[in-house]
Protein backbone atom coordinates (compact mmCIF):
# COMPACT_ATOMS: atom_id res chain seq x y z
CA UNK A 1 0.00 0.00 0.00
CA UNK A 2 1.75 3.61 -0.99
CA UNK A 3 -1.31 5.85 0.09
CA UNK A 4 0.09 5.29 4.06
CA UNK A 5 0.51 9.27 6.06
CA UNK A 6 2.28 8.99 8.72
CA UNK A 7 2.74 11.23 11.72
CA UNK A 8 6.00 11.95 13.11
CA UNK A 9 4.91 13.10 17.03
CA UNK A 10 4.11 12.57 20.33
CA UNK A 11 1.56 10.69 22.39
CA UNK A 12 -1.24 12.99 24.23
CA UNK A 13 -3.46 10.09 25.81
CA UNK A 14 -6.48 12.67 25.93
CA UNK A 15 -6.28 12.31 22.12
CA UNK A 16 -6.74 15.85 21.68
CA UNK A 17 -3.15 16.51 19.76
CA UNK A 18 -0.21 14.54 18.57
CA UNK A 19 -0.26 10.90 16.87
CA UNK A 20 -3.69 10.19 18.21
CA UNK A 21 -5.55 13.14 16.32
CA UNK A 22 -2.94 12.93 13.18
CA UNK A 23 -4.39 9.42 12.30
CA UNK A 24 -8.21 10.24 12.85
CA UNK A 25 -7.63 13.18 10.20
CA UNK A 26 -5.61 10.77 7.80
CA UNK A 27 -9.41 8.40 8.12
CA UNK A 28 -11.42 11.31 7.92
CA UNK A 29 -9.64 11.99 4.47
CA UNK A 30 -9.83 8.38 3.62
CA UNK A 31 -5.93 7.54 3.87
CA UNK A 32 -4.60 5.07 5.99
CA UNK A 33 -2.87 6.72 9.12
CA UNK A 34 0.54 5.38 11.01
CA UNK A 35 2.35 7.12 13.44
CA UNK A 36 6.19 7.22 15.12
CA UNK A 37 6.21 8.31 18.08
CA UNK A 38 8.91 10.55 19.22
CA UNK A 39 8.14 11.08 22.67
CA UNK A 40 4.94 9.99 25.17
CA UNK A 41 3.56 12.94 27.80
CA UNK A 42 1.68 12.68 31.04
CA UNK A 43 -1.26 15.36 29.91
CA UNK A 44 -4.63 15.90 30.08
CA UNK A 45 -7.17 18.83 28.75
CA UNK A 46 -5.76 21.34 31.33
CA UNK A 47 -1.92 20.79 31.24
CA UNK A 48 1.51 19.07 30.12
CA UNK A 49 3.01 17.34 33.62
CA UNK A 50 5.66 15.57 32.16
CA UNK A 51 7.65 14.54 28.95
CA UNK A 52 9.50 11.73 27.80
CA UNK A 53 11.24 11.41 24.79
CA UNK A 54 11.83 8.39 23.03
CA UNK A 55 14.96 9.06 21.83
CA UNK A 56 16.01 9.31 18.04
CA UNK A 57 17.52 5.72 17.74
CA UNK A 58 14.38 4.11 18.56
CA UNK A 59 12.86 6.82 16.81
CA UNK A 60 14.35 5.77 13.58
CA UNK A 61 14.13 2.27 14.36
CA UNK A 62 10.23 2.54 14.39
CA UNK A 63 10.36 4.16 10.91
CA UNK A 64 12.52 1.95 9.44
CA UNK A 65 10.81 -1.32 10.15
CA UNK A 66 7.60 0.81 9.29
CA UNK A 67 8.72 1.08 5.73
CA UNK A 68 9.83 -2.26 5.42
CA UNK A 69 6.02 -3.27 5.01
CA UNK A 70 4.51 0.16 3.96
CA UNK A 71 5.21 2.94 1.41
CA UNK A 72 4.63 6.23 2.44
CA UNK A 73 2.67 9.45 0.31
CA UNK A 74 3.11 11.99 2.70
CA UNK A 75 4.99 13.00 6.26
CA UNK A 76 3.38 15.38 9.14
CA UNK A 77 6.00 16.62 11.73
CA UNK A 78 4.83 17.21 14.77
CA UNK A 79 6.58 17.87 18.45
CA UNK A 80 10.08 15.97 18.37
CA UNK A 81 9.76 16.08 22.04
CA UNK A 82 14.12 16.31 22.61
CA UNK A 83 17.20 17.27 20.52
CA UNK A 84 17.97 13.59 20.46
CA UNK A 85 15.37 12.62 17.66
CA UNK A 86 16.45 16.23 15.37
CA UNK A 87 19.08 13.84 13.64
CA UNK A 88 16.89 10.67 13.14
CA UNK A 89 14.27 12.95 11.75
CA UNK A 90 16.69 14.35 9.43
CA UNK A 91 17.51 11.27 8.73
CA UNK A 92 14.05 10.29 7.75
CA UNK A 93 13.39 12.82 5.63
CA UNK A 94 16.20 12.54 3.17
CA UNK A 95 15.12 9.35 2.23
CA UNK A 96 11.61 10.69 1.23
CA UNK A 97 12.42 13.91 -1.29
CA UNK A 98 9.55 14.89 -3.59
CA UNK A 99 7.31 13.33 -1.07
CA UNK A 100 4.51 16.19 0.47
CA UNK A 101 6.18 17.07 3.87
CA UNK A 102 4.25 19.24 6.60
CA UNK A 103 6.09 20.29 9.57
CA UNK A 104 4.44 22.03 12.16
CA UNK A 105 7.07 22.97 14.64
CA UNK A 106 5.65 22.38 18.21
CA UNK A 107 8.10 24.05 20.83
CA UNK A 108 5.84 25.04 23.98
CA UNK A 109 2.37 23.76 24.61
CA UNK A 110 -0.16 25.88 25.16
CA UNK A 111 0.28 25.54 29.28
CA UNK A 112 3.65 26.89 28.84
CA UNK A 113 5.86 23.69 28.79
CA UNK A 114 9.05 23.76 26.92
CA UNK A 115 8.37 20.63 24.50
CA UNK A 116 11.84 21.51 22.70
CA UNK A 117 14.68 23.03 24.18
CA UNK A 118 15.28 26.99 22.46
CA UNK A 119 18.80 26.02 22.07
CA UNK A 120 18.16 23.54 20.02
CA UNK A 121 15.80 25.59 17.30
CA UNK A 122 18.71 26.19 14.64
CA UNK A 123 19.78 22.32 14.51
CA UNK A 124 16.00 21.62 14.13
CA UNK A 125 15.55 24.11 11.14
CA UNK A 126 18.89 23.37 9.72
CA UNK A 127 17.98 19.44 9.16
CA UNK A 128 14.70 20.25 8.08
CA UNK A 129 16.06 22.74 5.36
CA UNK A 130 14.99 22.12 1.73
CA UNK A 131 13.52 18.58 2.75
CA UNK A 132 9.78 19.60 3.86
CA UNK A 133 6.89 21.64 1.74
CA UNK A 134 5.96 23.44 4.38
CA UNK A 135 6.14 25.07 7.86
CA UNK A 136 3.11 26.16 9.67
CA UNK A 137 4.21 27.76 12.89
CA UNK A 138 2.16 29.21 15.40
CA UNK A 139 2.86 33.20 16.46
CA UNK A 140 4.70 32.05 19.33
CA UNK A 141 6.69 29.86 17.33
CA UNK A 142 7.40 32.11 14.66
CA UNK A 143 8.57 34.80 17.29
CA UNK A 144 10.94 32.47 18.14
CA UNK A 145 12.37 31.33 15.18
CA UNK A 146 12.34 35.59 13.76
CA UNK A 147 13.91 36.87 17.20
CA UNK A 148 11.25 39.53 17.83
CA UNK A 149 7.79 38.88 18.90
CA UNK A 150 5.00 39.13 16.20
CA UNK A 151 2.18 41.91 16.91
CA UNK A 152 0.37 42.42 13.73
CA UNK A 153 0.13 41.28 9.98
CA UNK A 154 3.59 43.67 8.59
CA UNK A 155 5.57 41.61 11.26
CA UNK A 156 4.40 38.25 10.10
CA UNK A 157 5.28 39.15 6.39
CA UNK A 158 8.27 40.11 7.57
CA UNK A 159 9.35 36.83 9.99
CA UNK A 160 7.80 34.42 6.97
CA UNK A 161 10.63 35.71 4.47
CA UNK A 162 13.41 35.49 7.14
CA UNK A 163 11.86 31.63 8.07
CA UNK A 164 11.50 30.73 4.68
CA UNK A 165 14.97 31.37 3.75
CA UNK A 166 16.23 29.64 6.63
CA UNK A 167 14.30 26.03 5.78
CA UNK A 168 14.41 26.73 1.98
CA UNK A 169 10.69 26.14 1.84
CA UNK A 170 7.10 28.49 2.14
CA UNK A 171 6.22 29.04 5.56
CA UNK A 172 2.63 29.40 6.88
CA UNK A 173 2.05 31.58 10.11
CA UNK A 174 -1.24 31.31 12.05
CA UNK A 175 -2.11 34.53 13.19
CA UNK A 176 -5.60 33.09 15.14
CA UNK A 177 -3.99 34.90 18.45
CA UNK A 178 -3.20 38.06 16.66
CA UNK A 179 -4.84 41.26 18.28
CA UNK A 180 -7.34 42.51 15.85
CA UNK A 181 -8.42 40.16 12.95
CA UNK A 182 -7.45 37.04 12.85
CA UNK A 183 -5.70 35.69 9.74
CA UNK A 184 -2.97 33.04 8.51
CA UNK A 185 -0.05 34.57 6.24
CA UNK A 186 1.52 32.23 3.81
CA UNK A 187 4.69 33.13 2.06
CA UNK A 188 6.24 30.66 -0.61
CA UNK A 189 8.90 32.49 -1.31
CA UNK A 190 7.88 34.56 -4.40
CA UNK A 191 4.34 36.03 -3.04
CA UNK A 192 1.77 36.31 -0.19
CA UNK A 193 -1.47 34.89 0.44
CA UNK A 194 -3.36 36.35 3.17
CA UNK A 195 -6.39 33.90 4.43
CA UNK A 196 -8.57 35.68 7.50
CA UNK A 197 -10.89 33.64 9.72
CA UNK A 198 -13.59 34.44 12.18
CA UNK A 199 -12.25 33.91 15.55
CA UNK A 200 -14.22 31.59 17.49
CA UNK A 201 -14.88 31.79 21.20
CA UNK A 202 -13.82 28.30 21.94
CA UNK A 203 -10.70 27.30 23.60
CA UNK A 204 -10.02 24.19 21.41
CA UNK A 205 -6.74 21.91 22.26
CA UNK A 206 -4.64 20.44 19.16
CA UNK A 207 -5.49 23.33 16.36
CA UNK A 208 -2.20 23.09 14.71
CA UNK A 209 -1.77 19.03 14.76
CA UNK A 210 -5.56 19.51 12.72
CA UNK A 211 -4.47 21.91 10.39
CA UNK A 212 -1.11 20.50 9.43
CA UNK A 213 -2.25 17.00 9.48
CA UNK A 214 -5.50 18.28 7.13
CA UNK A 215 -3.37 20.22 5.19
CA UNK A 216 -1.01 17.04 4.26
CA UNK A 217 -4.38 15.35 3.01
CA UNK A 218 -4.98 18.16 0.57
CA UNK A 219 -1.75 18.21 -0.60
CA UNK A 220 -1.38 14.50 -1.18
CA UNK A 221 -4.95 14.71 -3.15
CA UNK A 222 -2.64 16.97 -5.26
CA UNK A 223 -4.25 20.53 -4.30
CA UNK A 224 -2.08 23.07 -5.29
CA UNK A 225 -0.41 24.95 -1.84
CA UNK A 226 -2.59 27.93 -1.81
CA UNK A 227 -5.30 25.89 -1.71
CA UNK A 228 -4.60 23.51 0.21
CA UNK A 229 -3.87 25.98 2.80
CA UNK A 230 -7.09 27.42 2.22
CA UNK A 231 -9.22 24.34 2.67
CA UNK A 232 -7.39 23.37 5.34
CA UNK A 233 -8.08 26.26 6.97
CA UNK A 234 -12.10 26.41 6.37
CA UNK A 235 -11.72 22.54 7.60
CA UNK A 236 -10.22 23.74 11.11
CA UNK A 237 -12.44 26.38 11.75
CA UNK A 238 -15.51 24.09 11.05
CA UNK A 239 -14.15 21.24 13.10
CA UNK A 240 -13.40 23.85 15.80
CA UNK A 241 -17.12 24.86 16.03
CA UNK A 242 -17.82 20.99 16.86
CA UNK A 243 -15.19 20.65 19.70
CA UNK A 244 -16.29 19.43 22.77
CA UNK A 245 -14.90 19.23 26.57
CA UNK A 246 -14.29 15.96 27.94
CA UNK A 247 -12.44 17.45 30.83
CA UNK A 248 -12.24 20.46 32.96
CA UNK A 249 -10.08 22.30 30.82
CA UNK A 250 -9.89 23.00 26.93
CA UNK A 251 -11.94 21.47 24.20
CA UNK A 252 -10.97 18.76 21.76
CA UNK A 253 -11.56 17.90 18.14
CA UNK A 254 -14.23 14.41 18.15
CA UNK A 255 -16.62 15.37 15.41
CA UNK A 256 -15.01 16.51 11.96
Amino acid sequence: MDKVLVSIAGYDPSGGAGVLLDSAVFRRFGFPGAGLLTAVTAQNSRTVAAVRCLGGSFLYRQYETLVQDVGLAGIKVGMLGGPGNIAALGRILANHEGLPVVVDPVFRSSSGRWLLDKKAVPSYLDKIKGRITLLTPNLDEASLIFGRRLRKPVDMKEAARKIVDLVAAPCLIKGGHLAGKAEDVLYDGRRFFLFPHKRIAKDVHGTGCFLSSSLLCYLVMKKSLVEACSLASEFTQAAMKKAVHLGKGRAIFLEF
